[in-house]
């Protein structure tokens, strides 16, 4: 749990003619990473074939989720499926053709349909602004010589097509007057009807485009569409209905095809990644080693000529390509997924999950401490989490739980309840709750001096989580001269001492660990400037323990380089350091923010308890819930993204993606 699970590597000798027998016991146990080991075959017939065949199971689970999907079907599998082998391409497609065929054609009809139905709204909604206009539509369009054009136009246009028109012969008339959009009529001679059209055009003319099968006028043309549209929508209904009942009909059946192309497409893929020799193939992963047994034990019973190579990757060193399997943990989860926006742990790494599910809910619940407040989030937690409400938003549910308990809790160290704080407790709500610990409005400098305090316990823990990782990885350069090794730690400890404990320690604001360091009969100065010696030239120190050259470049140029980066590198660290540190007064700062907001909330709802205030307060208590909630958390990922994981977690890890036949099934 503190590392990622442990990975063997496995190779495999396969028999050619056990081939699909191993692919089905690797692809449905959901712990082999498959390496593409093809470039170990020749070029042959062999992979060509079952590329193809992959590629035409491809097709067909596609096609069939494209049928499902017309007729109103989840890609859902069998309860029970199980498959021997790979299908038949022979057998099974003839039984796709057939389904697809007689849903397409209703399928094809329904589109149809729609279209038409479309059409016909579209027709009726250019009609009924003219319905009661009295002229007949066919002597519109009939005239040999007379161009016409009917549309709406804005009001504000009609005198500039008026003027752009008074050098062509035309008749204009107004069908209906209206104050915005009136509906206007245009009749000119057919060999102007350029000129009519660009005029039209320049005004923002709107044209209404008649439909050609109907005749008489607007208002019989109206009943005659609706009619249509009633008889279409019967139509639609018809078709959608068909559907639905070749979907009940043809459930199992496409179910059934669906899995057994779903296996075989998988199967196929890992296939096609297999090196193949004359007469066997080469199969090679990697497994958790705690599943390795029962996988080998499973294949020698499908494969009884199968040889099987394995071996366990240590934790010490490099194995960048070695995939990295976190535990799994449905209670971990949310935490897994913060780390994983970060980064994927490497294999020889920690694992900061465990790390990050203590301090993210402990950090937001002190800066959000109220327990009315985070019992609310605690319970809207648990509803997400279960699908009651905000599906959408699952994910998240365990995460909002966990911080909506801490910040309870820290809301009873606080003796802080739906921002009732002190008396208001007793005047508004009658029983009594006094701060267990500390009330941040009424001793913000020492709530702010213990926020620096718990962030240097933190900063402290993330230097020795390094030197642990470096130690395991046998990093011994980084271990002593890296950014996070022993001679930054020592620097930084002296630098607690001398800045936070001397310069500030006169202050309200010192942190007590500062204190407590500078207390000691040490030399912190001069420790400080031997230990940033080694931090200024902490490359030159990294390059001698690993046997590179010292310095890169040549001559004066290249050792003034040489310099002027180490002094950076040491003003970088300086400024990191006391960054990281004050960075961590915003736990406290959000905690005495979070009681002021609260007496802002109370002093719109004024004084006396009526039905005003208590709206007031509720209103004010989902504000602050879901407005500083929100805040609130994300300082909290500020705080580990850039001051806790970056001083030991490094990432980059190559992920475990384990054959699976079921996506779906694994994760649930």
């Amino acid at each position: 749990m503190f590392f990622p699970k442990e990975m063997s590597e496995v190779e495999l000798i396969v028999p050619s003619k056990d081939l699909v027998a191993v692919a089905k016991v690797l692809s449905g146990h959901g712990v082999f990473h498959q390496i593409d080991s093809a470039y170990l075959g020749q070029e042959n017939l062999g992979p060509s074939v079952w590329q193809e065949k992959a590629g035409a199971y491809s097709l067909l689970e596609r096609r069939l989720q494209s049928i499902m999907q017309n007729v109103g079907l989840a890609e859902e599998y069998p309860v029970k499926a199980e498959v021997e082998s790979v299908a038949d391409l022979d057998v099974i497609r003839p039984k796709v053709d057939r389904v697809e065929e007689e849903v397409k054609r209703v399928s094809d009809n329904l589109l149809s349909e729609r279209k038409r139905l479309e059409l016909l709204e579209s027709q009726l909604r250019q009609l009924e602004p003219i319905a009661d206009v009295n002229v007949e539509v066919g002597a519109l369009r009939k005239s040999s010589f007379m161009h016409s054009i009917l549309g709406v136009i804005p009001a504000a246009n009609i005198t500039r097509l008026k003027t752009s028109l008074l050098r062509v012969p035309h008749v204009f008339f107004t069908l209906r007057e209206d104050a915005q959009k009136p509906i206007v009529w245009i009749l000119g001679p057919r060999s102007n009807s350029d000129v009519l059209d660009r005029a039209a055009k320049s005004a923002y003319l709107n044209p209404l485009n008649l439909p050609d099968e109907f005749g008489g006028t607007p208002e019989q043309i109206t009943a005659m569409l609706r009619r249509e549209i009633e008889l279409s929508k019967q139509q639609v209904s018809g078709s959608e209905a068909d559907l639905a009942q070749l979907g009940i009909s043809h459930k199992n059946d496409l179910q059934k095809l669906l899995w057994e192309v779903h296996i075989s497409r998988i199967m196929a893929d890992a296939i096609v990644r297999f090196g193949q020799l004359r007469h066997t193939f080469v199969v090679v992963g990697w497994v958790p080693t705690a599943a390795l047994e029962d996988l080998t034990s499973k294949i020698k019973e499908v494969s009884r000529e199968v040889l099987i190579e394995t071996m366990t990757a240590g934790r010490s060193g490099h194995h960048t390509n070695v995939p990295v399997a976190l535990s799994e943990n449905k209670w971990l989860k949310p935490f897994q997924m913060l780390v994983g926006t970060y980064g994927h742990p490497s294999y020889g790494e920690l694992d900061p999950t465990l790390l990050m599910a203590f301090t993210f809910p402990l950090l937001y619940g002190a800066m959000f401490g109220d327990l009315g407040q985070g019992l609310v989030m605690l319970v809207l937690g648990v509803l997400m989490h279960n699908k009651i409400i905000l599906k959408g938003m699952q994910s998240l549910g365990l995460l909002i739980a966990y911080c909506g308990a801490s910040a309870a809790f820290f809301g009873y160290l606080y003796g802080s309840i739906f921002g009732f704080e002190g008396h208001l407790v007793e005047e508004y709500l009658h029983f009594h709750l006094e701060p267990t610990w500390i009330a941040p409005m009424e001793n913000i400098l020492s709530v702010l001096s213990v926020a620096i305090d718990a962030g240097i316990v933190i900063l402290i823990f993330g230097f020795l989580l390094s030197m642990f990782n470096n130690i395991r990885g046998r990093d011994w350069a980084h271990l002593l001269f890296g950014h996070a090794g022993i001679m930054a730690f020592l620097f930084y400890l002296s630098f607690l001492a001398v800045v936070f404990g001397g310069f500030f320690g006169s202050t309200a604001l010192a942190p007590k660990i500062a204190l407590a360091l500078y207390s000691l009969p040490l030399p912190f100065g001069t420790l400080m400037i031997v230990f940033g010696v080694f931090v200024t030239f902490g490359g030159f120190f990294r390059n001698m323990v690993e046997g590179h050259t010292l310095i890169e470049g040549k001559g004066i140029g290249g050792f003034a380089m040489f310099l002027v980066q180490s002094v950076m590198d040491l003003v970088e660290t300086l400024i990191s350091m006391l960054s990281n540190t004050l960075s961590f007064i915003r736990v406290g700062a959000f905690a005495v923010a979070h009681g002021g907001l609260s007496l802002a909330i109370f002093s719109l709802a004024g004084e006396k308890p009526d039905v005003g205030f208590w709206i007031t307060i509720a209103i004010g208590n989902l504000f602050i819930i879901g407005f500083e909630g929100l805040i609130v958390g994300i300082q909290t990922m500020r705080l580990h993204y850039y001051e806790i994981l970056g001083k030991f977690f490094h990432g980059g890890g190559l992920q475990f993606e384990p054959l699976k036949l079921s996506p779906s099934r694994e994760e649930s």
